[in-house]
C-alpha cells in the first residue's frame, strides 16, 4: 500500500522561535520550510517532509537513511516547548524538555481521510542501530546482503541464503497493548518508543503490530509507531472525529542500554496520564468497576474485558475511531478500568480461557457513562451462557490458538506448513496439543467421539457445532461433515470470512477472530460410538487457511 506523506508547516505554542541555548529546548528556522529543533542533548533538522540529521552525542543517527516522518494509507511549560508541524490533515507535536534525550510526540486530527494505516516512524542508520527489540524478540536485524531478489517469496519475505529458513519483517511483530518499550539499538546508541497510554490505539487485547524491521530497499533500521495499524486484521477503515488525539508517547535516545530504556519506561508508565499535558479532554478521566458473574453461577474468572464504542457495529478488534481500554477480570470476575477519558462507552467481555474456557457467549452492555474524577460502579453483571449439553470441546475458547501444536509459538514464517494434511483426534484419548493450530492443506481433519448413553436424539431439538477461528486467510475452503452428512461450509463466500493475513505473515496465536454455529439434525449422530465430525479442505492456497480457537459440539 502506497504511503501518503503529510506535508507540514511549523508553529510553536506559547513561545517565539529560539536559538540554541546551553540548557534550553529550542526551535530555529534555517531556511524556507526547514527548521532545527532540539535541546542541549540532541537536535533534528526538519524539512517539509522528513526529519533528518538527528544529532545525538555528536553523531548523526540518521546518516543516509530516510529519517523521521508521518504517513497514512487510504501547552507550554516553563521547562519545555511544544513545536507544532501543521498540515490540512492535522498537527504533529514535538514536546521538548530541557535535559531530555528525546521528545514527547502526539498527533491531533483535523481532516484525516477515512483510513486504515496511520503511523509515525524513524528510518535510521543501519550501522548505528543494528539490533531490534520488542518485548518478544531481541536480536540483530538481518543484514541487507541476505535480501536476495531471487529468494523473495512474498511481500517483505525472503528465503534465507542458506535455504534453511526465512527472513521477514513480520517476525518482529508484538502485542500492542502488552508493549512496554521497543526500538532499535547498538553498542553506543539506542532509539526507543515508550507508549504508556494505549487508549488511542485501535483494537482490543488481540491487536498485534509490526514494531521494528530492516527496510529491504535501503537497509535502513526502521522503528515503527503504528498508532492505527492493520497488518493482521481483516479490515479496519475508520472515520476520525476532529480532535482525535494519538499520544503523547515518548521517543527516547540513549547509549543503547536496554536497562536504561526499561527504567525510563517504568517511570513513564507510573506518571501516565501526564500531569504536564494541559489538554482538558486528556485530563478529564474517570474509572469503571464491576463484577461479571455467569448465569450458571460461576464468576467470570480472568475474562477479557473491553471498553469501546457504545453501540458497536464492528468487532472489538476492528474499532479505531475513538479511545479504547482493555483489562482482565480477576478470579472472582471483578474488573476495573482506570484513567478512562470522560465519554460514553460499550463494554464487552469474552472468555480468556482458564476456568471459563467452555464459555462461547460474549457479554455486552451499552452506554456506560464515564465522568471526570468519578467511578462508574456497574455492580454485579449477569453474563448469559449456553444451557445446552456439551458433547465435546477441542481447544479452550479464548479467541487464540493456544494449547494446539505450535499455537502461540514465536512468530515464524511458514510454521503452519508443519501441520499435517490429515489428522484424527479421539475425544477422551487425544491431547489438545494433538490438534495443530492451523489447517492449510487439502485433506481431512476428523474428530472421533462417542455419545453419552443418557442422550436420546428423540428428545433433542437440534445439535449445534460451534466453530471458533482465531484467524482465517482466504483462498481456502472447507466442507464440514457429520457421519458423512453435510452440515456446512467454511469458504470466502461465507459472510464474516474476509481475509486476514495472519497465517501467511508469521502469526501463530491470532488474527481476526470469527465465530460460527452449524445446527443440524441430531439423528445424524445415530451411533453411540465412533461418531465423526470432519473438516474436509477442498480448496487450498499456500499458507492460507484456518487458524483454530475452539470446536465445540452441543446437544
Amino acid at each position: 500500500m502506497e504511503a501518503i506523506f503529510i506535508p507540514i508547516v511549523m508553529t510553536l505554542v506559547g513561545a517565539l522561535p529560539m536559538k540554541p541555548q546551553e540548557s534550553s529546548p529550542f526551535l530555529s528556522q534555517v531556511a524556507d520550510h526547514t527548521w532545527i529543533i532540539g535541546n542541549e542533548i540532541w537536535n533534528l533538522t526538519q524539512g517539509p517532509k522528513y526529519g533528518v540529521q538527528l544529532y545525538y552525542k555528536d553523531h548523526d543517527c540518521v546518516g543516509g537513511a530516510v529519517g523521521h516522518y508521518v504517513s497514512y494509507s487510504s501547552a507550554q511549560g516553563a521547562d519545555y516547548i511544544d513545536v507544532i508541524f501543521t498540515a490540512d490533515e492535522g498537527e504533529m507535536h514535538w514536546v521538548i524538555f530541557s535535559g531530555l534525550a528525546g521528545a514527547y510526540q502526539y498527533f491531533v486530527n483535523r481532516a484525516l481521510p477515512v483510513l486504515g494505516e496511520f503511523r509515525t516512524l524513524w528510518r535510521l542508520d543501519n550501522t548505528t542501530f543494528p539490533r531490534g527489540k520488542t518485548n518478544l524478540r531481541d536480536e540483530a536485524l538481518p543484514p541487507l546482503s541476505d535480501y536476495i531478489a531471487a529468494n523473495k517469496v512474498q511481500d517483505e519475505t525472503w528465503l534465507s541464503p542458506d535455504g534453511n529458513g526465512y527472513i521477514t519483517k513480520y517476525d518482529f511483530t508484538a502485542w500492542v497493548r502488552a508493549q512496554t518499550y521497543y526500538g532499535v539499538y547498538g553498542d553506543s546508541f539506542g532509539s526507543w518508543y515508550v507508549n504508556p497510554g494505549k487508549d488511542y490505539y485501535n483494537g482490543n487485547h488481540l491487536k498485534q503490530e509490526l514494531m521494528v524491521h530492516r527496510e529491504s530497499a535501503t537497509g535502513d533500521a526502521v522503528q515503527l509507531n503504528m498508532i492505527h495499524g492493520t497488518h493482521f486484521m481483516a479490515s479496519s477503515s475508520d472515520v476520525f472525529p476532529d480532535g482525535k488525539m494519538w499520544g503523547p508517547w515518548l521517543w527516547y535516545l540513549n547509549n543503547g542500554s536496554k536497562e536504561d530504556a526499561a527504567k525510563r519506561a517504568t517511570e513513564e508508565f507510573a506518571s501516565w496520564p501526564y500531569e504536564w499535558f494541559g489538554d482538558a479532554a486528556y485530563q478529564s478521566r474517570g474509572s469503571v468497576t464491576g463484577q461479571l458473574v455467569l448465569s450458571d453461577g460461576r464468576p467470570a474468572a480472568n475474562a477479557a474485558v473491553f471498553l469501546g464504542d457504545k453501540t458497536p457495529n464492528k468487532t472489538a478488534l476492528d474499532m479505531g475511531s475513538d479511545y479504547y481500554y482493555t483489562s482482565y477480570a480477576d478470579a472472582n470476575g471483578r474488573f476495573e478500568f482506570q484513567n478512562v477519558r470522560a465519554a460514553h462507552y460499550g463494554m464487552q467481555a469474552w472468555s480468556n480461557g482458564s476456568k471459563i474456557a467452555d464459555v462461547t457467549t460474549s457479554f455486552l452492555r451499552n452506554d456506560i457513562a464515564v465522568e471526570k474524577s468519578r467511578t462508574a460502579d456497574l455492580g454485579t453483571l449477569t453474563w448469559d451462557v449456553s444451557n445446552k449439553t456439551q458433547i465435546f470441546q477441542v481447544g479452550d475458547f479464548d479467541r487464540m490458538s493456544y494449547g494446539f501444536q505450535y499455537g502461540g509459538a514465536p512468530f515464524q514464517h511458514a510454521l503452519v506448513a508443519s501441520c499435517p494434511e490429515n489428522l484424527v483426534y479421539h475425544v477422551g484419548q487425544s491431547e489438545t496439543s494433538d490438534w495443530c493450530f492451523g489447517q492449510t492443506y487439502l485433506g481431512n481433519w476428523t474428530i472421533l467421539f462417542d455419545l453419552p448413553k443418557m442422550l436420546n436424539s428423540t428428545i433433542a431439538r437440534n445439535a449445534t457445532l460451534i466453530v471458533s477461528l482465531a484467524g482465517y486467510s482466504s483462498g481456502a475452503s472447507s466442507t464440514i461433515w457429520a457421519n458423512g452428512q453435510w452440515i456446512g461450509n467454511l469458504t470466502s463466500d461465507v459472510p464474516g470470512l474476509l481475509n486476514d493475513p495472519s497465517l501467511y505473515r508469521s502469526m501463530t496465536a491470532a488474527g481476526e477472530w470469527r465465530y460460527f454455529e452449524f445446527e443440524f439434525d441430531p439423528d445424524t449422530l445415530f451411533q453411540e460410538t465412533s461418531n465423526e465430525i470432519t473438516f474436509q479442505m477442498t480448496r487450498s492456497t499456500t499458507l492460507h487457511g484456518f487458524m483454530w480457537d475452539s470446536i465445540i459440539l452441543e446437544w
